[in-house]
């Protein structure tokens, strides 16, 4: 199933988002799905198909901003994770009808987002899925002025030289993606890459859709405690989908997410990126959660 693209203005930004759908209206039962770090809406297009034509789903997806066709922060601007939570709740708002069922789904990255958006707005969501991400590390207060320092001096390293080498062709950029993702097959990586990648501002060759500025490391450390009072405030059911042996774990894993009032745990062993690697899987698993 192809995709809809929408530019629709949301938290002062104008997003790109896509939209999976077989259903006649808008005000039916709705997905979020919410990419992570370096990924794109994109990419989601099998998981989407599944949840759209096998749980009669509208299925939204939004580039987030600085990642994939989203938006990009002004000059002398910043991407700080709270914007996330902001432009999530602004779509949610504007673009999904009030009475709507609506099944919040985020991968890594994006599920800390919508953990916290979860956590901010408890009556909102009708159900959560959480795919292998339950945020970062765990930081210690006494990092935050380090971590300050380094957001400075990396600002200054990518606006000083922002331009990026780019690859001179499809295929160079999917062998770098590759050593990454040695298990995929070539034609899974091949799309993934050709969904990643657009055509470099200097006109000659591709480079990867996402702004330089994330390159950097953001001034804000994550503090579990925190996370953990969120996801303490979510009261719908969630289901947590870990990626195995080869998925991302932190050490505290079982304490965050038994602060969760009602979850579900499953495994698909795949790894990190279930969507690339597992789509049918996760899609399956996703659509019995929600159905149940």
């Amino acid at each position: 199933m192809e995709p809809r693209a929408h530019s629709w203005e949301a938290n002062g930004l104008t997003h790109n988002v896509l939209e999976w759908t077989t259903r006649p209206d808008e005000a039916g039962p709705t997905a979020l799905i919410v990419h992570g770090f370096q990924d794109a809406a994109a990419t989601w297009d099998e998981v989407a198909t599944v949840l759209a034509e096998e749980a009669g789903l509208r299925v939204l997806a939004p580039d987030m901003r600085g990642f994939g066709d989203g938006p990009r922060a002004p000059s002398g601007a910043y991407y700080y994770f709270p914007d996330y939570i902001a432009d999530l709740a602004a779509i949610v708002r504007d673009r999904v009808a009030p009475e709507a069922p609506l099944f919040v789904v985020g991968h890594s990255m994006g599920a800390t987002v919508v953990s916290y958006y979860a956590g901010a707005f408890p009556e909102r969501p009708t159900k959560l899925a959480l795919v292998d991400g339950v945020g970062p590390l765990d930081n210690p207060p006494d990092i935050a002025p380090v971590r300050m320092r380094s957001w400075i001096e990396g600002l200054e390293r990518v606006r000083a030289t922002p331009e990026r080498t780019p690859f001179a062709t499809l295929e160079e950029a999917t062998a770098r993606l590759a050593r990454f993702n040695p298990s995929l097959d070539l034609s899974t990586l091949s799309r993934r890459t050709s969904q990643l990648v657009r055509r470099d501002p200097s006109g000659e060759g591709l480079s990867w859709k996402y702004d330089p500025l994330h390159a950097t490391t953001s001034p804000l450390p994550f503090f579990a405690q925190g996370y953990k009072s969120f996801a303490a405030r979510v009261t719908c059911p969630v289901l947590y989908v870990s990626g195995g042996r080869l998925g991302f774990h932190v050490p505290d894993e079982d304490e965050r997410l038994s602060c969760f009032s009602a979850l579900t745990r499953a495994t698909i062993d795949g790894g990190h990126s279930l969507h690339w690697t597992r789509p049918r899987e996760l899609g399956d698993a996703l659509v019995r959660f929600w159905k149940g």
